[in-house]
């Protein structure tokens, strides 16, 4: 008994299929990867030379870009007494109930039962066929616009308008997003910056709009295809790379804190924690009736102890934590294993070199007909989009000089020149949390660092 096997797809937009995928002991596979179907012509060839007893599909419309050319297929292949079998539909063909001579009454009765079956069951398919097959072409427009680097369909975000094969940035509203943009770099509240912009520009968003502001790449001048895969420098960006990597850095440690404390004036606000009760540390504020000055101290928000941790001085606090982070950055950056980190670095830069340097040569691969222009489309394609996902692995390194920063901040005068926003910025790059530790006499901090 003898099999053979077709497989069409686009790869524009599927991901290739391996041959053996039948389950079957499959004695002869066909597979097309592009619109000429060269293989299907063999197929029908092979067929009229030598008629297999099974044909495997994975779909009927796999057999040709309309209908009329699949029925026909369809029909050529079962006068030739081959049985065809589309996997994911569960159609047969009638000749797959084809009975011999010796074959009952009862026994045939069962076999035009089970033609009348099939033939009603393709009937049906129909539809499906013609309905897939515009799906599949719809499908192809829309991976012939992202190989070529074009926006997707449907409106432009926030802040841009369609051009005509890209992204152009809207004067009139761009103003709104880029003011969001460094309302948040500035105070790392995504809430606080949300009500910026309504106070200031009348827009009106809600806070998981704005979260798809900060995270969609299309401010970074990128765009995000099928299956999230990213090509970059596309269009011309609202937000620059290095403040998109410092967006994300903010929204990693903002996931740790809750939304009052992220978008807190204070600079100690979200990273203080009492060692002894393990409870987190709120900052509140204090005045005096008829007096400007305010008092602001640190007090455990869910302490267990009876009596409670009791409150102390924010200010006493903040002083210790300048000094020891004055003190200990420096030993804790000696740490961090910073060959390795150059190596990686190195290793990743190396193979964003060559990936553009293959890039460069597809367009002379082309003019020598090695390559046509369809298939060397599809590659940049590719080679664009995994030069983004290294790029943004490089991105989420710490810096290479980090040594020569934490010299630099681990001045005592470098802090207290800082205001307050300030200072809860670079708090928050270094450190992760703060453990007030009580003495009977005195009090200490230690400081968890980011690396």
């Amino acid at each position: 008994m003898r099999i053979f096997a077709y497989l069409y797809q686009d790869l524009t937009w599927e991901i290739k299929l391996e041959p053996t995928i039948w389950g079957w002991e499959v004695d002869q596979v066909y597979q097309d990867l592009d619109w000429q179907r060269s293989q299907l012509d063999a197929l029908w060839k092979d067929c009229q030379a030598d008629p297999p007893h099974f044909l495997l599909l994975m779909r009927l419309e796999d057999l040709g870009e309309s209908l009329a050319q699949v029925t026909q297929y369809l029909m050529q292949l079962e006068d030739l007494g081959i049985c065809v079998l589309a996997i994911e539909q569960a159609y047969q063909s009638p000749r797959c109930h084809k009975q011999d001579v010796s074959t009952t009454a009862k026994d045939n009765t069962k076999a035009d039962i089970n033609r009348s079956a099939n033939a009603s069951q393709l009937l049906v398919l129909l539809d499906t066929i013609q309905s897939e097959q515009r799906s599949r072409r719809i499908r192809h427009g829309h991976a012939q616009n992202r190989i070529k680097r074009r926006p997707p369909p449907g409106k432009a975000p926030y802040g841009y308008r369609r051009g005509k094969d890209r992204y152009v940035i809207d004067r009139t509203v761009s103003p709104v997003v880029k003011d969001f943009f460094e309302h948040f770099l500035l105070y790392g509240s995504l809430r606080g910056a949300v009500r910026h912009i309504t106070r200031k520009h009348g827009k009106k968003i809600s806070v998981s709009t704005g979260r798809r502001w900060l995270t969609n790449p299309v401010y970074r001048g990128d765009l995000t295809y099928q299956h999230q895969q990213v090509v970059m420098d596309t269009h011309t960006p609202l937000l620059s790379r290095e403040e998109g990597a410092q967006v994300d850095r903010l929204l990693r440690r903002n996931q740790s804190m809750t939304p009052r404390a992220a978008s807190a004036p204070r600079s100690l606000a979200g990273l203080v924690t009492c060692a002894t009760c393990q409870s987190p540390m709120t900052i509140s504020r204090v005045t005096t009736r008829g007096k400007s000055k305010e008092y602001l101290y640190l007090r455990p928000t869910q302490c267990p102890n009876k009596p409670r941790c009791k409150a102390i001085s924010y200010d006493k606090i903040l002083m210790k934590t300048i000094q020891a982070i004055c003190s200990q950055l420096p030993q804790a950056v000696a740490g961090v294993n910073q060959p390795i980190l150059s190596q990686f670095k190195q290793g990743v830069d190396t193979e964003i070199a060559a990936k553009q340097e293959i890039l460069a040569q597809l367009s002379e691969l082309v003019q020598t007909k090695v390559l046509d222009q369809t298939t060397a489309d599809l590659r940049a394609y590719n080679l664009q989009t995994e030069i983004a996902v290294l790029k943004n692995r490089l991105s989420q390194l710490p810096p290479v000089n980090l040594k020569e920063i934490a010299q630099t901040v681990s001045i005592d005068q470098f802090w207290l020149d800082l205001s307050e926003s300030e200072r809860r910025f670079y708090f928050r790059e270094f450190i992760r949390q703060v453990d007030l530790i009580r003495g009977e006499k005195d009090c200490d901090v230690k400081l968890n660092f980011m690396f």
